[in-house]
């Protein structure tokens, strides 16, 4: 019958809406004949903004129902055809049913949580276990399809007559088997009408079926339930009503993954009546006209709120302390590592404090443990109220505690935070109405000076800690008794420093940077050298982190800006007259006066040079010590003319923000992803991502770390402007540099 002429076909009458569920599912009423694979449901999108639903394929625009089913089958080989009227299998070489819907599963009378349980053959009556050996092997073995009729048992002692079309699966590890009644066509019409509506009404799942403006036309009672709602509350609203923000983002990023080919789950959050969290997976499927226009879509919901909430309660409980909830000692260890790897990007250093309350034992037998616990809590507010927000504490158990100081420029800065958790951690405590009296060993080792494992680090922490205890509490102490001869090394460092500047033993290299699209070097970076007189050259990570704790950085940081101003001149009469030059920057720096940024400007003046000559690098890590103050700063470079780079860009917390939020002009994309664009697709991926985004966003892209030519032609190819990196050339000094300009950059083959 054709359906424009079908009255039943039409209109929002149950009929219809089973009627157009009937022609989004597989099954003999819609065109599955033997020796022709089951159509899978194709998946549909959400346009958000808009409201309107749309196949993420386009379908009215050449693309037929066919092309579109096949494509989806492909994607999603996986998927149960839950709702349709006939039964639907997915069976192993030895018959066992690996997946069932819920026709196949109520015509055998079977849970369909475990159909593992059961083989097909074994429903097969034993006269025609023959001729089903014949057709399943046939089916295993065969592209087009096999068609069988043959009787099974029923649970209850009957037999049924059907028929049986079998396919091998796309895997080919698997038979495909669609289970129809064989009876007339009126009476399978009417029987498969009819275990629509109970299946529909009575099934586990939710159903939820939406019209193409995004609105709610019907809802099975299970549906109603998982959100708190009557059915007649849930019709003709829209879908959105029922999330909140964070559940559209989390609906709007699906959908865009899914457009561009990326396999994630469709696990949404809606809100409930009551405004509780409603955790659902969700699979969807186009309810098509006959021209295959898309008229809505069916969805099949699943209530997951418990294994997501048991999932959160499993992670926080392997990650958190049950009475303090600081972390543990598991999180701990990786938010250690986490952090010593920043403080190796930033040159910058880390403190490690292992705090352990002396006699707190005593406190635990006098008091009973209920109150010992009440102290704990205590110590721990009392710790975390002597460190920054953006610092880790941590209870590693019984009455030891641990902290990470990270971005430190100052020794002095420990020192000044342990000599406040001794304070704080000496008054009295009120436990339960009486009185405890504590004090705290602490323990501090640093990172890199002291070591660079982080097992090792933890272990020498420990150590001071014992030290400290050792020596009576009540104290902090550093790793090691010959500790105060490192610290002495670090004051003597500190003093040869001093000396530097005026005896002019530091040195300035520049690394070119290189017009990907020309191959032209109109940019270097500047990158500083100290030669000591009986160490030899010292990198940066040798001595910054010293010149930061002795507030040196700023005065040395003057020098090296002079000293770039002066070059960079010279650069532009010889090399070109647009010639930039980049300048690392210090945390330290960002919290001196604006005296020193205004004498900057005064020089470039004198000099007669373009205040965009300049280019300040800073690092994420700058962006944390202060988001107001850090504005400030960038907002005073940006009225000076100075330019400004994000360095190590990606390696942070919240990095897409911070193009948004601070005034640059060029983004540096770390050396870390740069080095495994060859073998890591993800790396790529987020390459071509940030010089995407940067570009809508008007910044300049940078790639650091460039090493071999595949990479310089992968970066080229995503349409980076400027790279540097061995691949070019190696850091040098100036008149090596200026000699390579002249002499051109050999252009690498793409």
């Amino acid at each position: 019958m054709d359906n424009d002429h079908d009255p039943a076909a039409q209109g929002n009458s149950p009929q219809a809406r089973a009627r157009r569920a009937e022609r989004a599912l597989p099954g003999s009423a819609f065109g599955v004949h033997a020796g022709q694979p089951a159509p899978v449901p194709a998946d549909a999108v959400i346009a958000l903004r808009g409201e309107a639903l749309a196949p993420v394929l386009d379908i009215n625009s050449g693309v037929t129902v066919e092309r579109l089913r096949h494509e989806q089958d492909l994607a999603r080989s996986g998927d149960l055809y839950l709702l349709a009227p006939v039964g639907y299998f997915l069976l192993a070489f030895d018959t066992t049913v690996l997946q069932v819907n819920l026709a196949g599963a109520t015509m055998l009378g079977v849970a369909r949580a475990n159909p593992g349980l059961h083989h097909f053959r074994t429903f097969v009556a034993p006269a025609f276990l023959t001729d089903f050996d014949g057709f399943f092997a046939r089916s295993l073995n065969s592209g087009k399809g096999e068609t069988c009729r043959m009787r099974l048992r029923m649970p209850d002692d009957g037999g049924l007559d059907v028929t049986l079309h079998g396919s091998a699966d796309g895997s080919g590890q698997a038979c495909r088997l669609i289970v129809e009644r064989a009876e007339g066509k009126q009476a399978a019409l009417e029987r498969s009408e009819e275990r629509f509506r109970r299946i529909v009404h009575s099934a586990g799942e939710g159903i939820w079926e939406i019209d193409a403006s995004a609105s709610t036309t019907f809802v099975n009672p299970r549906m109603a339930q998982i959100l708190g709602y009557s059915i007649e509350e849930m019709l003709a609203r829209p879908l959105l009503s029922f999330m909140d923000g964070a559940g559209m983002a989390m609906l709007e990023q699906c959908i865009a993954e899914r457009a561009e080919g990326v396999p994630v789950p469709w696990e949404y959050r809606f809100i409930g009546k009551d405004g509780r969290e409603v955790w659902t997976t969700v699979s969807t499927s186009p309810i098509l006209d006959a021209d295959g226009a898309c008229l809505g879509v069916l969805a099949l919901v699943t209530d997951i709120t418990e294994r997501k909430q048991s999932t959160e309660l499993i992670w926080h409980q392997a990650n958190y302390d049950t009475l303090t909830a600081l972390p543990n000692r598991h999180m701990f260890m990786d938010r250690l590592a986490h952090e010593t790897r920043k403080a190796d990007r930033g040159a910058a250093f880390l403190a490690l404090l292992f705090i352990d309350l002396d006699r707190f034992r005593q406190i635990n037998e006098r008091l009973g443990h209920a109150r010992g616990d009440l102290v704990l809590v205590e110590a721990s507010r009392r710790i975390a109220s002597c460190v920054r927000s953006s610092d880790t504490l941590a209870r590693f158990g019984g009455d030891a505690f641990a902290v990470i100081l990270s971005g430190l420029d100052h020794i002095g800065s420990v020192e000044r935070i342990a000599h406040a958790m001794v304070a704080a951690l000496a008054l009295p405590f009120e436990a339960g109405g009486d009185k405890a009296f504590l004090s705290a060993s602490i323990g501090i080792a640093l990172y890199p000076p002291d070591a660079r494992d982080t097992g090792q680090l933890v272990a020498r922490a420990d150590r001071a800690m014992l030290a400290a205890k050792n020596a009576g509490g009540h104290q902090f102490s550093y790793f090691t008794p010959d500790l105060r001869q490192a610290a002495q090394a670090r004051q003597s460092i500190a003093d040869d420093l001093r000396a530097a500047i005026a005896l002019r033993q530091f040195e300035i290299v520049y690394q070119p940077i290189v017009s990907l699209q020309s191959g032209a070097v109109h940019k270097a970076e500047a990158l500083l050298r100290w030669r000591h007189p009986t160490r030899g050259l010292l990198g940066p990570a040798e001595f910054i982190p010293f010149a930061e704790s002795n507030g040196l950085i700023v005065e040395i940081g003057d020098w090296v800006f002079r000293e770039v101003a002066q070059q960079v001149q010279r650069w532009q009469h010889s090399i070109d007259p647009s010639f930039q030059i980049s300048v690392n920057k210090s945390p330290v720096q960002f919290r001196r006066d604006a005296d020193l940024y205004l004498s900057w400007l005064d020089y470039l003046n004198e000099l007669g040079l373009p205040a965009h000559s300049i280019v300040i690098e800073i690092t994420e890590g700058v962006l944390f010590e202060g988001a107001t103050q850090v504005i400030e700063r960038l907002r005073q470079f940006r009225a000076m003319g100075l330019q400004v780079a994000l360095d190590d860009f990606g390696t942070g917390y919240s990095s897409l923000s911070h193009l948004k939020r601070f005034d640059l002009d060029y983004v540096k994309i770390d050396q870390s992803f740069v080095a495994t664009l060859e073998n890591d697709v993800g790396d790529l991926a987020l390459c071509e991502a940030i010089i995407v985004m940067a570009h809508k966003l008007g910044l300049k892209v940078v790639a650091e770390g460039v090493e071999t030519k595949v990479q310089r032609a992968l970066l080229v190819d995503a349409g980076c402007d400027y790279a540097q990196g061995y691949v070019f050339a190696r850091p040098m000094p100036a008149q090596e540099f200026e000699a390579m300009a002249a002499a051109g950059v050999p252009r690498l083959p793409h």
